[in-house]
């Protein structure tokens, strides 16, 4: 084959891939978040990421899914897992349960990142009650290394609505960027309505 043909193939394969554009999510308010009840008024612009982990998740961030993030899981009914699984057979996600309490929430998390990212080193450093737009629910910080090595905060808060899961939790690298943009996230948090 020439290198001719070469480059033509790999021209035809690189246009056939499909284009995945994310979006701008400007300031005020917004409806419909992981197509689900969730609404909420960014101060600011966030990106939205076109792929997500499945049909009730939406990822937010503000410099790349790596530096920092925010997934709002909308909805998720009960014997649904969070994110889309990978090996159903081999490496079942765990479920929400529609009698969860919220304490349960930070759990499943932990669980299926372990189990979906292959997430060996994980702890959910701290649990207070909280409220979800007037909801009962739960804020938790948490930490954890993927395979990267990279050591990365999370914080959340969630709440169980008539049945299903309503999470909202942010993520970035210890190091400069979880503090640099948990303040945005928190203002963020607070603007949900369900």
């Amino acid at each position: 084959m020439s290198r001719f043909t070469v480059s033509i193939i790999a021209f035809v394969a690189a246009c056939s891939t499909p284009v995945l554009a994310n979006s701008l999510i400007g300031p005020g308010p917004r409806a419909g978040i992981a197509k689900s009840r969730i609404s909420a008024s960014p101060a600011g612009e966030w990106n939205k990421l076109s792929l997500s982990g499945g049909k009730n998740v939406e990822v937010w961030t503000l410099d790349g899914d790596s530096l920092n993030k925010v997934t709002f899981f909308g909805g998720i009914a009960a014997g649904q897992p969070l994110l889309r699984e990978r090996d159903k057979k081999n490496s079942p996600l765990p479920k929400v349960a529609s009698n969860m309490l919220v304490t349960d929430i930070p759990t499943l998390l932990e669980t299926t990142y372990r189990s979906q990212y292959a997430v060996n080193q994980m702890a959910i450093d701290t649990q207070a009650p909280a409220q979800l737009d007037g909801h009962a629910g739960i804020r938790f910080t948490y930490s954890f290394t993927k395979s990267d090595d990279v050591r990365r905060k999370g914080e959340a808060f969630g709440a169980m609505v008539n049945g299903q899961l309503y999470l909202i939790a942010y993520e970035a690298p210890e190091i400069y960027f979880f503090d640099k943009d948990v303040e945005k996230f928190r203002t963020l948090a607070t603007s949900i309505k369900l």
